[in-house]
């Protein structure tokens, strides 16, 4: 069947996601492989102290993806695109959410990026013995209650942004358990939120006498491979700006961002692993067994298919990095030199690989928000020296490369050697590897394991939400998430692997005792450098 017939016949999927800085659209056929894509740039707003979206922007941004992808079918097939096979809608994880009874927010969304909850997050963390980072939608409702805040005797549903998209579109108040294992512990076995984790929060409550039950007012969890609803006139019209895009079409479980890396990189089954590099950085080893003990550092998390997965999450990456490449672009325009961006990250990514394995006595942090791997509830940008260093463009960059995966590397060295997790290959993806070797060989001297970054992994989340939804309407009768992607989606398809360098590994944890050395630096300049 070629591709023309494919799309007229629906016998395609629809992935859309909303990240960080975009919201992105993937189209992909029986075979899996992208047909058209779409995309739309935005960014947090830091407003009244909160990092938020508003809802309007959410809307025009998945309009104008969608209407950017269906733009590009036409263009490079010849039809308007009325139907596909199925849909599913993704996005960054955790944050705060709450709807009253009309269905209307009850107070601005506050993202994964606020690190506001810390009491909320102590106290939870005590109470059920299991890990409750700041990010956790759990944290941020306990956290308004601490606070007194008036709008929680209101709340009727709390969602995630993924869970919110969904509703609108579906009618249905659902969750997939990847994404619902950010709002609250999920309990492996039942493949839903931990039974006795919720009445102990009830308990905690009980003396507000708020209308509510936590589960009543959480989404439906389901797994991956289950329907989630389909699409409504009313969410056609709302995604599809002209009106052409029929209802009926069936939907696949919302989830997270973690969630679709990890089936972008099949990433799903036990001994896997990945680690996703943009605005912020995360890693997601899927475990054979629990913890020994509680670590802040580490969340508990779930695979879309509901197996326990250790994540390592930081909110800060590659926002600083970006922002002294925009410099250096500024620099060349200012010479009257061509500034193409592709072409300068590709180039001053490449120097990094000349410096010092240790970056010759520089250090620098990435810290636009706090950092609560690294103890920071606030973060400023901060680049520091040595009088006596070699103060070289290699070494700077190699700096800045270092300093996006510092806090991860010491998330991820918990699990590596005090854990002694095995995972036989970790798959790099995200902006962080778009210039080839660079990003990869830095990650694989951060974490002294083999990295490997397919051809595919460009495409990122709204491709890996794409998969799920054509695994929910294409899987065979008990065919696992995990099998469906290693013999139908990434047969053949290994890409490109690479082992850590020893003399990179002792540089890279070398320039770490000088990262954690520096804390009061940072410490202070959060304290200091007020807005």
């Amino acid at each position: 069947m070629n591709q023309k017939e494919m799309i007229l016949q629906g016998r395609t999927a629809l992935g859309i996601e909303l990240g960080s800085t975009r919201i992105k659209a993937v189209l992909i056929g029986e075979d899996h492989s992208p047909l058209a894509s779409g995309s739309y740039e935005w960014e947090n707003r830091y407003e009244n102290n909160i990092w938020t979206y508003s809802l309007e922007m959410v809307w025009e941004g998945l309009r104008d993806s969608y209407g950017r992808l269906a733009e590009e079918v036409m263009k490079q097939y010849g039809v308007a695109l009325e139907t596909v096979g199925s849909i599913g809608f993704s996005a960054m994880m955790h944050g705060y959410m709450v709807f009253g009874r009309d269905g209307e927010l009850l107070v601005p969304f506050r993202t994964w990026r606020n690190t506001i909850t810390a009491q909320a997050a102590e106290e939870l963390t005590g109470l059920f013995r299991y890990n409750i980072p700041q990010r956790w939608s759990i944290a941020h409702l306990r956290q308004a209650i601490l606070n007194k805040e008036e709008h929680v005797r209101d709340v009727d549903f709390i969602t995630t942004l993924s869970g919110y998209v969904h509703w609108k579109l579906t009618g249905e108040k659902v969750l997939g358990v990847g994404d619902a294992s950010g709002m609250f512990p999920i309990d492996t076995e039942t493949k839903d939120f931990n039974a006795k984790m919720l009445a102990q929060f009830d308990e905690l409550a009980e003396g507000e006498n708020y209308p509510w039950k936590l589960k009543d007012i959480l989404p439906k969890v389901l797994t991956a491979g289950e329907k989630a609803g389909v699409l409504t006139e009313e969410g056609a019209k709302l995604l599809d700006a002209s009106g052409k895009l029929k209802a009926g079409i069936p939907v696949c479980p919302p989830e997270g961002d973690a969630g679709t890396g990890m089936a972008a990189t099949n990433s799903v089954a036990v001994r896997t692993g990945n680690v996703s590099a943009g605005t912020s950085v995360f890693a997601m080893i899927v475990l054979e067994k629990e913890l020994s003990k509680v670590y802040s550092e580490i969340d508990l998390v779930t695979t879309p298919d509901g197996s326990l997965v250790g994540m390592a999450h930081c909110n800060n990456c590659t926002s600083d990095l970006n922002a002294w490449v925009n410099i250096f672009r500024e620099f060349a325009v200012t010479m009257g030199m061509e500034a193409d961006m592709d072409k300068l990250f590709g180039v001053l990514y490449n120097k990094a690989l000349e410096g010092d394995k240790d970056c010759g006595g520089l250090v620098s942090y990435c810290y636009f928000s706090g950092e609560p791997v690294t103890g920071f509830e606030e973060g400023r940008p901060l680049f520091a020296r040595n009088v006596d260093c070699k103060f070289t463009l290699a070494n700077f960059m190699r700096t800045h490369l270092y300093s996006s995966l510092a806090a991860l590397k010491i998330g991820l060295d918990i699990l590596f050697k005090e854990e002694k997790v095995q995972a036989d290959e970790i798959f790099g993806h995200g902006g962080l590897f778009r210039t080839k070797g660079v990003g990869q060989s830095i990650l694989a001297a951060a974490i002294d394991a083999p990295v490997s970054v397919m051809e595919t992994a460009g495409e990122g989340g709204a491709w890996g939400i794409a998969l799920l939804a054509s695994y929910m309407r294409n899987r065979a009768e008990g065919e696992s998430l995990a099998d469906y992607l290693s013999g139908k989606v990434f047969a053949g398809n290994k890409g490109s692997k690479m082992e850590p360098d020893p003399a990179d590994v002792a540089g890279f944890d070398t320039f770490i005792k000088r990262y954690r050395a520096g804390f009061p630096m940072e410490r202070a300049a959060a304290e200091t450098m007020v807005n």
